[in-house]
């Protein structure tokens, strides 16, 4: 028996609008819509939408849109219409149901419950206009010894540090998941901003060596594409964990995306799955990952920090402290609503925990061990503004990746269904004629002008609190305070209800 589920969003088309020019028709991938001799007239298969207002954009009329679809089955608290027809949807296949771009569950967003404090008259505002304010970053161990050579001189005894202008980077995608016109973006955008993109975990293609000294290279489980001129292109290396849209779960590219290309800079066949096995099979304790990072920074002569990111879950501080002392130079944390190209739905609603509070349990544990200067630390997992950066900041990490943020200043809509390889803008899709409709000198410039601007308002920001570097923000929670948040969460947080006093 098949069970028809209607659509989700529906296709609405202004008849006295629409001139039949069969633009949505070329550049729906979807299928969604054709032009009916018949009838003489541009028809829809709603079935088929998945959202991505490509159509919509651009239509010359503006004669299209979408809606929310008003079928529903009879009303029912815990059975809702998605929970439903994800059941028709696994009893028809029995296969997992796969989702993309981070968590969409009403979970508490916590940035939206912490406020910032301003200073009025004993601490006055700083003129970020007519006064500096240092934005720049560096990233790797604090922590130095005094040390002097024969003839009394002070000896550079600080670890290998990445510097940033601002700090803001972008997070991992891979190229496969994401197309090379949106790496080549990326790769672009952070050099001309002066921070760093990183590769995600399939590999450098070779047109982007040149971009090196603004690139983080991954090693992932699956060691895609890893080797040495790899390892010594990038700026610094990172050891993927874990990831926050699926935390324990490992990564699986379709074959379908595996393009020649792909196939070159992942170093595995064409056209063949690519799996990342959910551990590292060479990594079962703190000491197997001790020896992973000495061996990367023994194959790179001690010249680059050393990242391991893991994923936000609830014994996250106690791992941190384990890579602290492992030997890293930078921790990196994923929170539960970190987007992904591809995730088990399951995983990605139900497993982890928000970055806010992974964060601030990470901060205090370090500073109560005396180790918090052994590393830095850089957050994600649904960084959407300057002001969650700021609040990041205060909250004790160093920096912030973004990643959905990044695709969506690229032009994605947000449609969510990156792993079918069919995206409409040219982003997560390897499909060539697709592909092309990514400008990289247009999404570069775009990328640009979105961390400029967030910079500017990080900048005002911190005016505003009369603080004028990231250094004095950096773990200053007396600068934050929560509104509707209980005992317990404040307490996690490490910050004061709004309107209580010191």
């Amino acid at each position: 028996m098949d069970m028809f589920i209607y659509p989700e969003y529906e296709v609405v088309r202004n008849p006295d609008l629409c001139i039949g020019c069969r633009v949505c028709e070329r550049q729906c991938a979807n299928e969604v819509h054709h032009y009916d001799f018949d009838l003489k007239k541009m028809v829809a298969d709603s079935t088929k939408c998945v959202n991505c207002h490509r159509c919509v954009c651009l239509c010359p009329t503006h004669a299209l849109k979408i809606v929310k679809s008003q079928d529903t089955y009879k009303t029912n608290a815990n059975w809702e219409n998605q929970t439903i027809n994800e059941v028709y949807r696994q009893a028809a296949t029995g296969g997992v149901l796969l989702s993309s771009m981070g968590n969409p569950k009403p979970f508490p967003i916590y940035w939206d419950k912490i406020l910032l404090n301003a200073s009025q008259v004993t601490n006055p505002p700083i003129d970020p206009l007519r006064e500096p304010m240092e934005t720049t970053v560096y990233l790797g161990r604090q922590k130095c010894e005094v040390v002097r050579d024969g003839s009394g001189k002070l000896k550079n005894t600080l670890a290998p540090q990445l510097k940033l202008n601002m700090p803001i980077m972008f997070s991992a995608m891979s190229y496969g998941s994401i197309s090379y016109n949106a790496h080549e973006a990326l790769a672009r955008a952070a050099t001309e901003l002066g921070t760093y993109y990183n590769t995600g975990e399939g590999g450098l293609h070779k047109d982007f060596y040149q971009y090196g000294p603004n690139t983080i290279v991954q090693v992932a489980s699956g060691r895609f594409g890893v080797f040495k001129d790899y390892l010594d292109t990038g700026a610094a290396i990172e050891i993927k964990m874990g990831q926050g849209a699926k935390p324990g779960i490992g990564g699986h590219l379709p074959g379908k995306k595996i393009s020649a290309d792909v196939s070159a800079t992942r170093m595995i066949p064409q056209g063949v799955d690519a799996i990342s096995p959910a551990p590292h099979h060479d990594i079962y304790s703190i000491e197997d990952l001790r020896q992973l990072i000495y061996s990367l920074k023994e194959s790179t002569a001690y010249k680059k920090p050393v990242i391991v990111k893991v994923a936000a879950v609830h014994n996250v501080a106690a791992i941190a402290s384990g890579i602290a002392r492992s030997g890293a130079d930078i921790i990196a944390i994923d929170g539960f609503r970190g987007g992904t190209g591809a995730a088990p739905t399951r995983i990605r609603d139900n497993v982890g925990i928000p970055i806010e509070l992974a964060l601030a349990s990470v901060d205090s544990r370090l500073r109560e061990e005396g180790i918090r200067d052994n590393v830095s630390i850089v957050v994600g997992g649904s960084i959407r503004s300057s002001a969650d950066v700021v609040k990041a900041i205060a909250l004790g990490a160093d920096a912030c990746y973004i990643a959905t943020a990044a695709v969506l200043a690229m032009g994605c809509h947000l449609c969510r269904t990156c792993n079918v390889g069919k995206c409409n803008w040219g982003i997560a899709t390897q499909v060539p004629e697709l592909v092309k409709r990514l400008n990289p000198d247009v999404a570069a410039e775009r990328l640009v002008n979105l961390v400029t601007a967030w910079n500017h308002e990080i900048q005002e920001i911190m005016g505003g609190m009369g603080i004028n570097s990231i250094e004095a923000l950096r773990g200053n929670r007396l600068m934050l305070r929560g509104v509707g948040l209980n005992e317990t969460e404040l307490k996690i947080l490490g910050i004061r209800h709004a309107g209580e006093s010191l």
